[in-house]
């Protein structure tokens, strides 16, 4: 009986569940979007029963796509949107509050209070203090949901990313995640791999409300629920470190950038650690169950393909997501227009919380295909930030970058990238190379896959782009660029 691995994708704005073959192919597949909550500016939340309800859909439709049936499923890997944070009661299932999503920024004035600390949280965590990781939303939640504290410390209330909150329900109430999805959190200590009792005492958060860490790829256990039939649960990853798999980064230098709601760009640094002193975050790359640990740089970027719906829903621009690049063609350049979308602050390598959306350049000339041209090449010189940032770390000089998510079907955007790094774009024929990346893991559990080398084998290539501007142009431009990121710099 021919065998498939499911593996189920809780990305920021919809869940996937998608069935892989040997060969690396999707045979079937089915997302519902969640929806968006705004409480407040800065604020963004999901609401976790909702997600899991997706879930449960997800893979129900996935199945009524196909012939496969549940007993050729030969395991399931979990990816996840990182760092949004979860609070549940372990009893009765239901979160104490709406998961707090890694875009908020409502724990600033925690992060700003933390700010002497933030040599240990860099040294023990790989982390910056940020808005962003899981810790002070965590602490948040805890300060500010009445009697929330009392049930963390009675054992009651649990925390989990949404791996664990995925995981725990599929379960029946295992409470685990793994060691991506713990590195996000400013708890775990990245050498032992285990939370750290002197970055839980500076938050204030109980250590028995934390899930167990295990690593991204072993059998955990088996589906209790949304399955008829009890299948093995054998790969966990954060999403940007399952795209980092998917794309089989396996070497030390090997660098992906995925084009999704944000932008994230991770560079194998295999099994050292290195302390980034340009704005980058270090964290652990995936850990195969008795092998050493990989692990990466990452530069993240808050806004880019949410930029291009947010000019859709806000400004109605376009009608379509797509639109944006007929539009975008129409011009031979952006007429000097940049966009800075810090709508909530700038991340990699600046770290700016304070930094607000700019666009700047505006004169009569410029039209909304200028506009729609500066929408697409914010992302691609967010990129560059990233890319230069790494190369000084890593003392590498990188020549091309394999890239996946949605914004890869823009080749105005993808030959711009090229350009604006003066290095090769590699854009594999499987882009979804996140579910792939926990399917990867699942199966390397269950022995559906041998080994990294038959992964390997997988990945096929369906486009290069190779840079094409004089470097003078370049330069100006990136010049340009720099120039209007200093003025979106602590508006607030």
């Amino acid at each position: 009986m021919k065998k498939y691995i499911g593996a189920l994708d809780q990305g920021t704005t919809n869940t996937r569940f998608i069935l892989f073959d040997h060969k690396s192919n999707i045979i079937a597949s089915h997302q519902i979007e969640h929806k968006q909550f705004f409480p407040k500016a800065g604020w963004v939340e999901h609401d976790p029963l909702e997600i899991w309800n997706n879930t449960k859909k997800a893979i129900k439709k996935t199945f009524q796509k196909t012939k496969i049936f549940e007993d050729q499923i030969a395991a399931i890997g979990i990816t996840n949107q990182r760092e949004t944070t979860v609070i549940w009661n372990k009893k009765t299932g239901k979160p104490y509050h709406n998961a707090i999503v890694w875009q908020d920024t409502r724990t600033d004035k925690i992060c700003i209070s933390l700010k002497n600390k933030e040599k240990i949280f860099q040294q023990k965590a790989g982390l910056p203090i940020a808005t962003y990781f899981s810790g002070p939303k965590i602490k948040w939640l805890l300060d500010n949901v009445k009697g929330l504290r009392e049930a963390a410390e009675s054992g009651e209330a649990i925390f989990g990313n949404m791996d664990s909150w995925i995981i725990w329900n599929l379960s029946g109430g295992k409470h685990i995640t793994d060691v991506t999805n713990a590195s996000r959190t400013m708890l775990m200590d990245l050498k032992t791999l285990n939370w750290d009792d002197e970055l839980l005492q500076i938050l204030n958060i109980p250590r028995r409300m934390l899930p167990s860490i295990c690593s991204s790829s072993e059998i955990y256990g088996k589906t209790k629920t949304a399955f008829k039939k009890e299948i093995p649960i054998s790969g966990i990853l954060g999403d940007q470190q399952a795209a980092l798999f998917g794309q089989t980064c396996f070497q030390k230098g090997d660098i992906k950038n995925t084009y999704g709601t944000g932008c994230f760009i991770l560079l194998n640094t295999g099994n050292e650690i290195y302390h980034s002193t340009n704005g980058l975050l270090t964290t652990v790359g995936y850990q195969i169950k008795g092998q050493k640990t990989v692990y990466a740089l990452e530069g993240s970027v808050a806004i880019a393909g949410s930029l291009i719906q947010w000019i859709r829903d806000n400004f109605s621009l376009i009608n379509e997501s797509h639109e944006i690049n007929d539009l975008a063609e129409k011009v031979v350049d952006n007429g000097g227009v940049y966009f800075v979308p810090a709508f909530s602050g700038l991340f990699a390598p600046h770290w700016n919380s304070g930094a607000r959306g700019t666009i700047i350049g505006l004169t009569h000339f410029v039209n909304k295909s200028h506009i729609a041209r500066s929408v697409l090449e914010a992302t691609a010189f967010q990129t560059r930030d990233v890319f230069e940032a790494m190369q000084k770390d890593s003392g590498l000089k990188i020549k091309e970058l394999k890239v996946d998510g949605g914004m890869t079907a823009s080749k105005l955007l993808m030959q711009f990238q090229a350009d604006i790094l003066d290095a090769s774009v590699i854009v594999p024929i499987i882009t979804e190379t996140t579910a792939l990346g926990a399917a990867y893991v699942a199966g390397l559990a269950v022995g559906f896959w041998k080994n990294k080398k038959e992964l390997k084998a997988n990945w096929k290539e369906r486009e290069t782009w190779k840079p094409n501007m004089p470097e003078t142009k370049r330069t100006k431009l990136y010049n340009k660029w720099q120039k209007a990121v200093k003025r979106s710099l602590d508006w607030e």
